[in-house]
Formats: structure tokens, sequence, C-alpha cells
């Protein structure tokens, strides 16, 4: 559990360092639009210590989410990585200076309510490998992804960044139930593994989704969609069957704890892309 919030952690402080880059590369001279004018962005922000060390930052939280996921169940640590949101929105406070409502303070408690809750009903991590099936399920997932964010331009204006939030949702939860179907990191079983491939298209599919989601529509609709589609199928796929479970007569408290985090997180969506139009003076 300390595991999955510290990748939590990671996670939230590394959206609001790049966010911080990004404007500065922003301010950084140059007006455009279209593909070139945010591939220069890039290139400006990535030649930033804030970017790289957001970078940084993820990578570390990568590698404690495998760490989580091979200790807890996945209900357990999927609510962790939505209350990444929470994180962020604190260090926006701290260091976009943005201002946080009184609702919004409610929000940050609420999520911290509920992974304490998390905490005390979480079991250990389920005992069961799943159906033979179940990795070329989360592959099938993976590919769907990926297909819907590679035609995510022609979808309906109105729906486009639910669709893409949740499509990016589903496939960070391919990747969060993939690592737990890989048993041997041999690589002759990883290239025979159909949850390897899917962990890998899950995951860059997932990011290309959401890329797309937060350039074509609204912040907080994307990231809306992309907490419940990472939280709520991964869950229900690790009790039904990999055998997650919670502490003996806490399954109640576990479930309290579930909703409460994840509707947390929901109330704090906005903060799915740290908000940097609150101030607009250059960051030093």
């Amino acid at each position: 559990m300390v595991c999955a919030l510290g990748a939590s952690v990671c996670f939230g402080t590394a959206t609001v360092l790049q966010a911080m880059a990004a404007r500065t590369a922003d301010a950084g001279g140059g007006d455009g639009e279209g593909s070139a004018f945010a591939v220069t962005l890039f290139l400006r922000a990535v030649r930033q210590w804030r970017y790289l060390a957001g970078l940084a930052l993820d990578g570390l939280g990568f590698l404690l989410q495998i760490a989580a996921l091979r200790s807890v169940p996945i209900y357990a640590v999927g609510a962790a990585l939505a209350s990444s949101l929470a994180v962020t929105a604190v260090v926006s406070a701290r260091l976009l200076k943005v201002r946080l409502r009184g609702a919004e303070w409610g929000a940050v408690g609420v999520v911290c309510a509920g992974m304490a809750l998390l905490g005390i009903a979480s079991g250990t991590e389920g005992d069961r490998d799943g159906p033979p099936a179940l990795g070329y399920a989360m592959l099938a997932t993976a590919l769907a992804v990926l297909v819907l964010a590679l035609l995510g331009g022609r979808l309906p204006e109105r729906g486009r960044p639910l669709a893409l939030g949740l499509g990016a949702g589903f496939g960070f939860g391919v990747v969060e139930v993939s690592v737990r179907l890989i048993d041997s990191l041999a690589p002759s079983d990883l290239a025979t593994n159909p949850a390897t491939y899917a962990l890998l298209v899950g995951g860059g599919a997932a990011f290309l989704s959401l890329t797309s989601a937060l350039q074509r529509g609204s912040v907080t609709t994307a990231t809306a969609g992309m907490v419940i589609g990472e939280t709520i199928g991964p869950a229900l796929v690790g009790v039904v069957w990999l055998g997650d479970r919670t502490r003996e007569g806490l399954a109640w408290v576990a479930v309290l704890g579930f909703v409460v985090a994840v509707a947390g997180a929901l109330a704090l969506a906005r903060f799915g892309e740290a908000p940097v139009d609150a101030d607009r003076e250059t960051i030093p």
C-alpha cells in the first residue's frame, strides 16, 4: 500500500512539474498552432529540468505501481492511482498558485479518507492466475483502445473527450491487470505471454488516447472518464478472476473506501492536467 501511495505522489507531482515546463516553454516566444507548433513546444519543454524531473518521477511511479500490484489487490492500487489527482491539486496550489475552492480542499480530504479506509481493509494480492483467455482478452482490449485513439479525431465532438478518456482509463487498467498476469520475467516466457504485449500496447494506447482527449476537449470530462475506466473494470477483474479479497469481515469497509476515494478523485477531475490558466505569469 505504501508503494501504491508512493506511485500516486510521483504521478501527481510529475504532472505539475511537466505543466510548469510546458508553461515556461509556451512563454519562451513564438505563436502557432497545429502539429508543428506542438512539436516545437515539446522540444522547448523537454530541455528543462522540470520536465525531465517529471519524466523521472513517472518512471519511479511506474516501478512503485508494479511493486504494489504484486502485493495488494488491484482495487486498492487503482484507487491510489486515481488519488494522484489530489496530489496534483495540492502541489498546483503551492507551485502554480492555483486557488483551490473550499469544496476542492474537501475533496482532497475525501480522497485521503477513502485511501485510509482501503488501507485498513485491503487484504493481500489474489492467489489465482485467472482463466487462460484473460491475457488474450487484455490484449484485445488494448488493441481496441489503440484503434479508438487513432480514430479519435473522427469521433463526434460532443462525446469525444469522454470516449477518449474512458479509452485511456481502460488502457491503464489493462496495464494493471497485465502486471498481475506476468509470473515469469524469463525472456522466453515473456515472449509467449499475451499479457506482455497487452501491457506494452495498453500503456502506449492509453497515453495516446489521453493526449488526444486533452487536446480535443474538456480536461475535466476526459479525466473523469479516465478515472472511471482505470478503477472499476480492473477492480472487478481482480475480484472475480484473480482472487483479490479484503481482510476478514471488512469487505464493506473496502467498498466504502473505494467509492469514497474514486468520488473524491472525480471531484478533482479538472486537475487531470495541472491547470495553468489561473495565473499566467511566467514561472522563473
